[in-house]
């Protein structure tokens, strides 16, 4: 027996209301999951995430680096300092381990069988191939149907490839990146700046009913509500059509409508949209232009702690990464950034020298050892 009649035991399919920021790709709510997607979505399709790298990885990339413990430090710090391909290495470094997680940089040996260049690896293009104990035993670099498998260390014993990667509680051989956190928040802002856009395109409205009461209780024909349809979307919809008069037959009237304040108001959602982009790549938010306590003394702490708290720690562990992956063909060989030469740090260094300066209870010699000279 069907206790509900014949139309509640039929099935409803419920229509798909929206799509996510107009790709028409991503059902609503649901936002990119490869890396390739959120990439394009994130850092090329929205200018918070884009200007939120540069930040980081423009930083890491101008830090001044020192280089020590082997006669042949210099050429080291050469080597990691140089640009290969066009690419700064410590700037490519930091944008891979900023939103993949992981970097690759292979040690290209010259003509004396010593390393002559250092080349950063795509590093959603590297694979991990362990050995039965799970270590990584090689690492395969794939580019459309081409497969390169390249070995952790030359014959010689010699690092051949340095794998860095940002800390993962769950993965044993890939870190975890940003890319994946800020997703969510890049939809988010992608989605309201379309909305916007499409309020724009409408007038910053609903702009209104098309009601058909011609007295009789009778209905437009489905010929009649096409041909309606198709005028008032060539005629009279769009940005290009605002505030044009209409002409409406008999039995045709228009109700106008409008959208309250507060369903108009995605400022505050852009805003915090960008907050939670800016959270996730580490950068202070009031750096980015966002809506804030923006002071100068407030601007100036805020940069204290981009360096301190994002661009520093990257560049230490890019710095000490390459140090020990060199080692292996010059030993002892340490690379390390030059906080003396950070301007953001300038005032924190002088008071330090300061300090140490008027500590008369210490010799030279061991001033110059507190100062790292």
């Amino acid at each position: 027996m069907k206790w509900f009649g014949t139309k509640a035991a039929a099935p409803v399919v419920r229509p798909v209301l929206a799509r996510a920021w107009g790709t028409g790709a991503v059902a609503l709510g649901e936002w990119p999951a490869s890396y390739e997607a959120q990439l394009r979505a994130g850092v090329i399709g929205n200018p918070v995430a884009q200007r939120a790298v540069r930040l980081v990885s423009e930083g890491a990339g101008a830090t001044a680096l020192k280089a020590g413990g082997h006669e042949e430090a210099e050429r080291a710090l050469a080597l990691v300092r140089h640009c290969s391909a066009g690419q700064g290495l410590v700037e490519t470094l930091a944008c891979h381990l900023l939103l993949h997680g992981n970097g690759y940089v292979q040690i290209l040996p010259g003509a004396d069988g010593m390393p002559a260049e250092l080349f950063a690896l795509r590093p959603e293009r590297v694979r991990v191939e362990p050995d039965g104990r799970g270590w990584p035993a090689a690492y395969s670099y794939r580019v459309a149907d081409s497969v390169t498998r390249l070995t952790p260390q030359d014959g010689a014993g010699r690092t051949s490839i340095v794998h860095l990667k940002a800390l993962h509680p769950l993965d044993d051989h890939y870190g975890l990146g940003c890319a994946g956190a800020a997703a969510g928040a890049v939809a988010i802002h992608n989605a309201a700046t379309v909305w916007n856009k499409a309020l724009l395109d409408n007038a910053a409205r609903p702009s209104g009913a098309m009601v058909y009461d011609p007295g009789d209780g009778s209905v437009m024909t489905p010929d009649q509500y096409e041909r309606v349809k198709r005028e008032m979307e060539a005629a009279f919809a769009g940005a290009a059509n605002a505030g044009r008069p209409m002409l409406l037959e008999g039995g045709l009237s228009w109700k106008a409508m409008s959208l309250t304040p507060a369903e108009m108001d995605f400022v505050g959602l852009k805003a915090a949209a960008a907050r939670e982009i800016a959270l996730a790549f580490g950068v202070p938010p009031m750096l980015l232009g966002l809506p804030g306590d923006n002071a100068y003394a407030n601007y100036r702490e805020a940069n204290k702690a981009l360096w301190r708290q994002a661009i520093l720690p990257l560049v230490a562990k890019i710095a000490g990464a390459l140090g020990q992956g060199l080692g292996d063909w010059w030993p002892g060989v340490e690379i390390a950034p030059d906080l003396d030469a950070v301007p953001a740090l300038s005032d924190e260094q002088s008071a330090l020298w300061e300090r140490i300066a008027a500590a008369d209870f210490l010799s030279a010699e061991e001033k110059r050892a507190l100062l790292k000279l």
